[in-house]
């Protein structure tokens, strides 16, 4: 039988494979993947088309944060303060930073327009939560960040009209140079209902972690939770937030440290030759040895 020609991929599949490569790449690592990506193509256009749809889309799925300019404060790249491609609401400096996705850097801020703030009423809810969530993460995550921002109803002017806020919280251990790299990052919807008098919360958890230390290991779990509570003042209702979230993230943070001390006994046991090709058997007794899952928790923050 004749050999098959190999086909030649078109523009647009390499693109879309450069893309995937792009936004597949774990935290903090994207700079270092596109440097391959582009050397693969050896087609500056390509590359540039490819760059120019992927960056954004990772820069706010990792919620990365940038110093603004002035070192006024940080901004967080996400789809919620999202104005235009390159814009991102600050609220809690009422700045408007200018972002340069590629280069992942804060080329400039302009101040927040009337009609992009919310209302006085809404604010008072936001801003009180947003010193509560500051002061959590300030505890429970090293060089953790946060933002409250208003998703809905940001210009209720009083009490009878329903709201929503959203906080997000993104922490990230970059250290390539010991050959490991962790983010978490957590979202959580608040809908203000007025009428019912409650609020609603649904959180979504997601933790990332690359070791690749003589080898290629990745983790990437997520969590969803919800919960009530009664509807109150503004300051009441921010600590009562803030117990909340505190709450269902440790207990996850806290199943997360079991599942870890469990890995030599179920999951990295299967992931083995019960005999492996050098016919000596895998010490499996000893498997502290092994500090894989001590160095993922110590990078994450984990237990501190």
């Amino acid at each position: 039988m004749a050999d098959v020609e190999e086909a030649e991929l078109s523009d647009k599949q390499k693109k879309e494979i450069a893309k995937w490569f792009l936004l597949n790449s774990p935290a903090g690592e994207i700079q270092y993947v596109s440097k391959d990506v582009k050397a693969i193509l050896n087609d500056e256009e390509l590359y540039n088309e490819a760059a120019s749809e992927a960056f954004p889309l990772y820069n706010k799925s990792q919620m990365i944060c940038l110093e603004m300019p002035g070192r006024i404060g940080d901004v967080l790249v996400t789809s919620f303060g999202e104005l235009k491609e390159n814009e991102f609401l600050d609220l809690r400096t009422a700045q408007v930073a200018i972002v340069d996705h590629i280069k992942q850097v804060c080329t400039g801020v302009r101040p927040a327009l009337d009609d992009e703030l919310p209302s006085p009423y809404v604010e008072e809810f936001r801003c009180a939560l947003d010193a509560e969530i500051l002061k959590y993460v300030g505890e429970a995550y090293p060089k953790g960040v946060c933002s409250v921002y208003c998703t809905k109803g940001k210009d209720v002017e009083g009490p009878g009209s329903d709201f929503d806020l959203v906080v997000v919280i993104s922490a990230a251990r970059l250290s390539p140079q010991n050959f490991c790299n962790g983010s978490w990052r957590s979202v959580w919807n608040i809908e203000f209902k007025d009428v019912e008098q409650i609020l609603e919360l649904r959180g979504k958890l997601q933790v990332g972690a690359h070791y690749f230390e003589e080898g290629n290991v990745q983790l990437d779990a997520k969590h969803e939770c919800k919960d009530t509570t009664v509807f109150q003042s503004p300051d009441d209702c921010a600590i009562t937030i803030a117990s909340i979230i505190r709450h269902h993230e440790t207990e996850y943070l806290a199943s997360l440290e079991a599942s870890y001390s469990n890995l030599p006994d179920t999951t990295f046991k299967d992931l083995r030759r019960k005999l492996p090709v050098t016919r000596t058997l895998f010490p499996w007794h000893n498997t502290l040895q092994f500090n894989l899952t001590r160095d993922i928790t110590k990078e994450l923050g984990i237990g501190k």
